[in-house]
């Protein structure tokens, strides 16, 4: 082991991601099973071999899927932030008026009592 800190959370994504592969590919070697159940006629060489491309391509569009649902994440996350900044933008600009305002309000005041 070496002396560099270990981040807790990058572990914690890596195994998580680790689990959902497997997960998912365990899903596709379950869905070839059933396919293949419906195919009697297949010898066991083929069947082995169908449910090995059936999984492939199901883990592959699984993986697809993750990568589109991260990449709307992202847009909707910069969105989102776009969002924030211009209400609080927006928020500060109301009250430095608001502010600015209420000095007039109370310069005139002022200046209209001592007349």
């Amino acid at each position: 082991m070496d002396d560099r800190p270990v981040d807790v959370r990058a572990l914690i994504n890596e195994v998580e991601g680790h689990l959902l592969v497997e997960a998912a590919r365990a899903d596709g070697r379950t869905a070839a099973q059933h396919f293949t159940a419906r195919l009697p006629w297949l010898t066991d060489t083929q069947r082995e071999e169908v449910e090995r491309h059936y999984t492939e391509e199901h883990l592959s569009l699984t993986r697809h899927g993750w990568q589109q649902v991260a990449r709307r994440s992202h847009q909707l996350r910069s969105e989102y932030e776009e969002t924030y900044r211009s209400l609080r933008r927006r928020l500060v600009v109301g009250n430095v008026l608001g502010a600015a305002l209420a000095v007039v309000v109370l310069v005139l005041l002022m200046a209209s009592g001592l007349s």
